[in-house]
C-alpha cells in the first residue's frame, strides 16, 4: 500500500484536496479529526489538558474550548509544546491505526491529512508527501473569512512551518492560490497519476490545469 501524507498551512487549500480525494474513493484520514477524538469529553487526554491549562479552556458542556486553548498556545511556544506532548502521541497512534485498517482492507493507496507533518518530523514515515501552497496574503484573507481575526491568523501561521519548508519535504506541490475548481483539477491531473490512480478523476476535475 502506498502511504501518502497530505500537508499544507492554514487556509492553503488542503481541505479541498482531501475532499476531492474522498469524492474519488481514496481513503483519507484526518489528523485534526483524530485530535478532536482523543480530546473528547471524558477522555484522559482532555483531563490532562484541563489539568495543564486550567478550567478556562473547558466549555460549559465539559468539552474543550478550542478557541480559548488556541488563544494560549498559539502565542506561547512553551505552552504549545506542552499541549503537543499530551496530544501528539495519541494522534500518531490513531493515525497508525487508520493506515493499518486501510492496508488490511487491501487499499492500494491511503492518505493521511497532517497539517503539522513537517513540524512533527513525520515526512520520512511516508512513501509520498504532498503539500498545498498559497501566498501568505491570500491565506490570511481566507482565514479571516472563516472568522479568525488577523492576529489569530498570523499567530497560527507563525506557529507552522513555512511553505518553503513544506515544499522541501514534498514530492508533489499543488498550487492552492486559485479557485477550488482549479485545485480539484490539479488533484485529478497531477496528484492521481503520482499515486498510481490516473484516470479516476470525475467530470468535476475535467479540463487542463492551466485553463
Amino acid at each position: 500500500m502506498l502511504r501518502v501524507a497530505l500537508t499544507g498551512g492554514i487556509a492553503a487549500g488542503k481541505s479541498t484536496v482531501s475532499a476531492r480525494l474522498r469524492q474519488l474513493g481514496v481513503p483519507v484520514g484526518d489528523a485534526d479529526r483524530f485530535a478532536r477524538d482523543v480530546l473528547a469529553p471524558g477522555s484522559a487526554a482532555l483531563a490532562a489538558v484541563l489539568s495543564e491549562f486550567g478550567p478556562g479552556v473547558a466549555a460549559l458542556d465539559g468539552s474543550l474550548d478550542r478557541a480559548a486553548l488556541g488563544g494560549i498556545v498559539f502565542g506561547d511556544p512553551v505552552a504549545r509544546r506542552r499541549l503537543e506532548e499530551i496530544v501528539h502521541p495519541l494522534v500518531r497512534r490513531a493515525s497508525a491505526a487508520f493506515m493499518e485498517r486501510q492496508r488490511a482492507a487491501g487499499a492500494p493507496v491511503a492518505v493521511l491529512d497532517i497539517p503539522l507533518l513537517v513540524e512533527t518530523g513525520q515526512a520520512g514515515d511516508f512513501d509520498l508527501v504532498v503539500t498545498v501552497s498559497a501566498p501568505t496574503r491570500l491565506r490570511l484573507e481566507r482565514a479571516a473569512a472563516r472568522g479568525l481575526s488577523l492576529g489569530q491568523a498570523r499567530a497560527r501561521l507563525a506557529a507552522q512551518a513555512t511553505d518553503a519548508q513544506r515544499e522541501a519535504a514534498a514530492h508533489v506541490v499543488l498550487d492552492g492560490s486559485g479557485s477550488p475548481a482549479l485545485l480539484r483539477r490539479q488533484v485529478d491531473e497531477v496528484l492521481l497519476p503520482a499515486i498510481g490512480l490516473a484516470g479516476r478523476g470525475a467530470p468535476d476535475g475535467a479540463g487542463p490545469v492551466n485553463s
